[in-house]
């Protein structure tokens, strides 16, 4: 029995690692997809042209600086962590891997394919390709996490990550999106954003206020409440908004310097704030990922259990 039990143990462990390092591999080619994607489009070879105005060309152009400068390495390193098999590798690939779905599948579908001339209409496939292959390291990578064997990072930083959430989503509804709407929902709109790119500016705000606003509201909530279920989601979100915010900063700076007539040096200020500030919650939760024990820090609902497995066993005891 214990030969069996030990055959066992060392199968699903080589099964694991063989799943791991799938899964790296498909990281490293969405992080070569994704460079590719940044480096043929406007910033730098320009061989993607998209059915975008000028200025929705300037957001797609920050968009590929966060391409280059974090997705495509994230991916990489993330890919590196999964190949050994360290427990940083999957969880590290959710942000990255969510980003790539909400880029790309904006990249494939927004623009207007009659008013504009461009070309990104032969490049459906790549997107099509990523989108996929991001969507299913993201499902591999969830199922992959336990857990049980995520570190503590402690109640501040959860505080943090689960406030920094919760601020994120009320910025993109009453900061970003609710004036928007307000202007496009009267009788002659005045926004050049809605006016220039209508296609672009409802699918934004379809996928914010469908899919990123509700995910941030309920795992901050969660976040701030301890919810085990929460860590994992965590990790993608906080992850996620670092990426994005390296991609809004990138744009007001693009925007700026090509001296777009919506550009402003106060946007260009906060936008990189907000880049900052996501990339410091970032850091201060993957850290321990890569350099705190498993069981070092435990949580208070294990201290609970623990205290009162302890008193349970010490009753039996005295019952005997």
């Amino acid at each position: 029995m214990r030969e069996l039990r030990t055959q066992q143990l060392v199968g699903s462990r080589q099964s694991g690692q063989s799943r791991h390092r799938w899964l790296a591999v498909g990281l490293w080619v969405l992080g070569v997809g994704a460079a590719s994607v940044a480096l043929l489009g406007p910033l730098v070879i320009g061989a993607i042209r998209y059915h975008v105005s000028d200025g929705a060309t300037n957001q797609i152009m920050g968009g590929d600086i966060a391409g280059l400068v974090l997705v495509a390495p994230l991916c990489i390193l993330a890919g590196l962590l999964a190949w050994r098999g360290h427990r940083a590798g999957p969880v590290l690939a959710l942000g990255p891997a969510l980003y790539a779905l909400y880029m790309y599948s904006q990249l494939a579908l927004g623009g207007d394919f009659i008013r504009y001339q461009g070309n990104s209409e032969r490049f459906f496939l790549l997107y099509l390709g990523l989108f996929i292959l991001a969507g299913a390291i993201a499902i591999r990578s969830s199922k992959v996490v336990d857990p049980a064997r995520l570190p503590s990072a402690g109640r501040r930083v959860d505080r943090t990550g689960g406030i920094f959430l919760l601020a994120v989503g009320t910025f993109l509804v009453v900061g970003l999106h609710l004036p928007g709407l307000v202007d496009a929902w009267a009788e002659q709109p005045a926004s050049t954003e809605y006016l220039a790119d209508p296609v672009v500016f409802w699918l934004v705000k379809f996928m914010d206020l469908g899919l990123v606003v509700p995910g941030l509201i309920v795992v901050g909530i969660g976040t701030l409440r301890g919810r085990s279920w929460s860590e994992g989601p965590k990790y993608a979100l906080v992850g996620w908004t670092a990426v994005l915010g390296a991609s809004v900063a990138g744009m007001a700076v693009v925007m700026q310097a090509t001296g777009d007539p919506a550009a402003t040096l106060a946007n260009t200020i906060v936008f990189s704030s907000f880049a900052l500030i996501g990339l410091v919650v970032a850091v201060l939760n993957y850290r321990y990922l890569l350099w705190r024990a498993p069981n070092e820090r435990p949580s208070a609902h294990s201290m609970m259990t623990f205290a009162s497995t302890e008193n349970g066993r010490e009753r039996g005891k005295v019952g005997l």
